[in-house]
């Protein structure tokens, strides 16, 4: 044991330990998160809504290169990419309409071009029509589903036919919704998309999985972020029912959703494919 100046013994310093993904500056002013994505680029639709953004700051802070796509003119997405060049990562808008196929396509080329090999898909553009069986239209209908499914679809289908050609590895994670295996009344249509996309993962995580494409899907309960909760913003009684139905008794952040969104996605991840990660607070264990 060492001694002082004044010959009394002092202790050694303990040495701090700190999880593998982070890294702390020396002057311990700044903790920075491990890039453990650096070199990768994460394609995400749907990326100007709530979940979307969560989505990309969460891989962003991890290294990842962010192609965000959307329905919305670019001018939409200046100040998010601002936010994400904060982040010290590249990032690249398109609007883009995920139930055409060949804008999708399109969409792919481009990023590839500007960004590098998709290695990262997250197929999560959705829109929810509340209206009942005898309300919805068949306009409404299937808007709903060349979107919430044909869209999930194309986007990963084309992403990873070029990880295919390119011979690399990558993770599909859908974004899908405990409503896919749950009946709920006032949206058929949504419950109705998400129940495929559930096989389509399933189909395409065991088609994949000898290229070593992983395929999982996230599934959030009751969401406090975009359609959600502007439709409790304008009832805030419905908010405090839906809450009363989840037995944790707590709503669940669109961070909260991008964080198991990049934990599928995560190196470490190297065996669960074709896997649901329910996040619901116990909603499907009441039905």
């Amino acid at each position: 044991m060492r001694s002082n100046e004044n010959g009394l013994p002092v202790a050694p310093a303990r040495r701090r330990c700190y999880p593998a993904d982070v890294f702390v500056a020396v002057n311990f002013r700044k903790t920075f998160v491990n890039p453990i994505f650096k070199n990768q680029t994460a394609i995400i639709s749907g990326g100007l809504g709530d979940i979307g953004r969560a989505i990309a700051l969460e891989f962003a802070a991890h290294g990842a290169a962010i192609a965000i796509g959307d329905i919305h003119s670019p001018d939409k997405a200046e100040s998010f990419l601002q936010e994400l060049l904060r982040k010290n990562v590249k990032s690249s808008y398109t609007r883009v309409d995920v139930s055409e196929a060949a804008q999708v396509q399109s969409w792919i080329a481009k990023v590839e071009n500007e960004l590098g090999v998709i290695s990262l898909v997250i197929p999560n553009a959705a829109t929810a029509t509340f209206a009942g069986l005898y309300e919805i239209t068949p306009e409404q209908w299937s808007r709903e589903l060349r979107i919430n499914l044909d869209g999930a679809f194309y986007l990963a289908q084309a992403a990873t036919a070029r990880l295919l050609h390119h011979g690399q590895e990558g993770r599909v994670v859908f974004v899908g919704s405990w409503a896919a295996h749950t009946p709920h009344p006032g949206i058929p249509a949504y419950s109705v998309a998400k129940a495929g996309l559930r096989m389509l993962c399933q189909c395409m995580a065991l088609e994949l999985a000898p290229h070593g494409i992983l395929v999982n899907e996230v599934a959030p309960g009751y969401v406090d972020a975009g359609v959600s909760r502007r439709c409790w913003e304008k009832d805030p009684t419905i908010r405090k029912r839906a809450l009363k139905k989840v037995p944790i008794n707590k709503l669940i952040s669109a961070e909260e959703v991008a964080q198991q969104v990049v934990h599928l996605c995560h190196p470490q991840n190297r065996h669960m494919t074709g896997s649901t990660l329910l996040m619901d607070g116990g909603l499907s264990l009441l039905s």
